[in-house]
């Protein structure tokens, strides 16, 4: 490998599958045989030919889907007609051909929401147990390992479809500067740098994005190009929303508002994964497993004997999973279900049991997104069409009032399709997230030290544990965040810091213990430079100038 950093975008490969309503007369009602063969013409499409070798091939028809009732045939129906509208407007032929194998993996998704809508299936709460201790291997019991021989059959994947919106920023996320004036990128990518470069290997770093972050992404890359890393990027599926009283697609043409268009959630990995051409190219490169996590995760890093473990217990699926503590009580969570594993959202629970998914009592631990999974596990599910992930409705109201739903899936999911697929209890420490301007005060501060991309606890602090840390919506946005603070305060002896209202800090704040500090509205407080605040409230106002 050259010192240039190899920035590659997989390949599109065309997806030859015939997509046809063809159910037979055994399988369906007689109300639906007469919607689907009488009130829309059939929807068949037909690939471009391509070279067998690279051929992929998804055969599917609706005589696989048994829906109770007539609605949600005539459901299916419009949504294949509007699909229809859809692709033919796309003129290009390998652009129409991409844009088919998205349609294709929506509509099956659709038909089995329908499906599943139609029958009112939802979870047996009688049947999720906790899952035994053969589930969830605890990390510390694993044998360390420092130098893994396997390190080079790795490929590491940050999922980057997201936005920065909800902290005020705008392009991806994965740009917002977090630490030293680094990004979650910056980071991410000097931790595979250095990682290649100490152990003289060549780990692959991919980001998978969306339609939001692409061509932001793309940019931003540009920048390494003189590392040491190859960076391959490939983009994840493009969905229509659904209008929720029509149940039609929302978009009127297939480049029309972004806004009528939405991520599937990164259940969609494996599917776009494989038809970007990425995988088999990985796979024909020799790699053989995928690191997969958030890209605003800034704990999780490789970790060798996690590979290691992967390797020898021969499992093709390893989910990280971490102590659940009170303010993870939303987080998705391994279970037993009819003695295979499964993970369990909180987007999947009854209404009526939603307080006992909260509970920390019956379950302990939570889905940290770190997963690892065997590449070639993955091309065979694929092509097996064995895929079935839980649908998740996100249902979502637009900008002018309408309600739409959005449908989802999680890649976590993909755990009960895979040989061996387990959890791992791994240290907190390996879930750090940044997902506010409360955890980014965390992570810019004293409790930790960076080295080579990588955050590790300050072992100054007496307590192996967070502090508890909210801030109020004057500091929701970065930019607002930032100029409140003229450094970060020294927090190594803090518990719980709250902060609401117009507060600015000055340099050197020392804060210990449970410190409150509360502005009302129209009242100012400024804390003073060198200010130490131990177990203190403070309210009212409070402004002080030098002399």
């Amino acid at each position: 490998m050259t010192d240039a950093a190899k920035i590659k975008k997989g390949p599109f490969v065309p997806s030859p599958f015939s997509f046809s309503f063809q159910p037979t007369p055994h399988q369906l009602p007689t109300s639906l045989l007469l919607l689907l063969h009488h009130n829309v013409p059939a929807m068949t499409l037909h690939a471009a030919p391509v070279d067998t070798a690279s051929e992929r091939h998804h055969p599917h028809t609706l005589s696989t889907l048994d829906f109770q009732g007539a609605s949600s045939a005539a459901a299916a129906n419009a949504m294949r007609a509007e699909i229809n509208r859809l692709i033919a407007q796309i003129k290009d032929p390998q652009e129409q051909q991409h844009f088919k194998n998205e349609m294709y993996s929506f509509f099956m998704l659709f038909t089995r929401w329908l499906n599943e809508r139609s029958k009112g299936t939802k979870i047996n709460w009688d049947k999720v147990k906790s899952p035994p201790e053969e589930m969830v291997v605890p990390y510390d019991s694993l044998p360390k390992v420092e130098s893994s021989a396997h390190l080079n059959k790795l490929a590491v994947l940050k999922l980057n479809g997201g936005l920065g919106t909800t902290m005020g920023c705008v392009g991806p996320k994965s740009a917002i500067e977090v630490r030293d004036g680094m990004t979650f990128l910056d980071l991410s990518v000097r931790q595979i740098e250095y990682l290649n470069k100490t152990k003289n290997v060549s780990v692959p770093f991919i980001l998978m994005n969306s339609f939001n972050t692409d061509e932001e992404t793309k940019r931003i890359v540009q920048k390494y190009t003189t590392h040491n890393i190859e960076i391959l990027t490939f983009n994840q599926s493009r969905y229509p929303r659904i209008k929720k009283d029509s149940l039609l697609p929302a978009p009127r043409h297939p480049n029309g508002d972004i806004a009528d268009w939405y991520p599937p959630g990164h259940g969609d990995l494996f599917d776009s994964l494989y038809n970007s051409g990425l995988l088999d190219q990985l796979i024909e490169d020799g790699k053989e497993y995928l690191f997969v996590s958030n890209v605003d995760n800034l704990g999780a890093t490789v970790d060798e004997t996690i590979l290691n473990h992967m390797v020898e217990s021969g499992a093709e699926f390893l989910m990280e999973v971490t102590d659940k503590t009170r303010a993870d009580i939303k987080g998705g969570t391994l279970i037993d279900y009819e003695g295979s594993i499964r993970l369990l959202e909180i987007a999947q629970v009854p209404s009526e049991h939603v307080e006992d998914f909260k509970s920390i009592k019956k379950f302990k631990i939570f889905n940290t997104n770190n997963l690892w999974v065997n590449l070639k596990a993955i091309k065979r599910v694929v092509e097996n069409k064995e895929l079935e992930l839980e649908v998740i409705v996100n249902n979502k109201t637009t900008d002018s009032g309408e309600k739409v739903i959005q449908l989802e899936t999680a890649v976590g999911a993909g755990i009960k399709h895979f040989h061996n697929g387990h959890g791992l209890n791994v240290p907190r420490s390996r879930f750090l997230p940044v997902k506010s301007t409360s955890d980014l005060f965390l992570v810019t501060s004293d409790l930790y030290a960076l080295n080579h991309g990588e955050l590790s606890f300050n072992p100054k602090r007496m307590f192996n544990t967070v502090p508890l840390v909210k801030l109020g919506d004057h500091f929701k946005k970065v930019n607002n965040f930032l100029a409140r603070f003229n450094n970060p305060p020294h927090i190594l002896e803090l518990d719980h810091l709250t902060v609401t209202g117009d507060v600015t800090f000055g340099s050197d704040v020392v804060l210990k213990g449970t410190v409150i500090i509360v502005a009302n509205a129209g009242s100012h407080i400024d804390i003073p430079s060198g200010s130490i605040l131990e177990n203190k409230v403070v309210s009212g106002n409070l402004h002080i100038l030098d002399h």
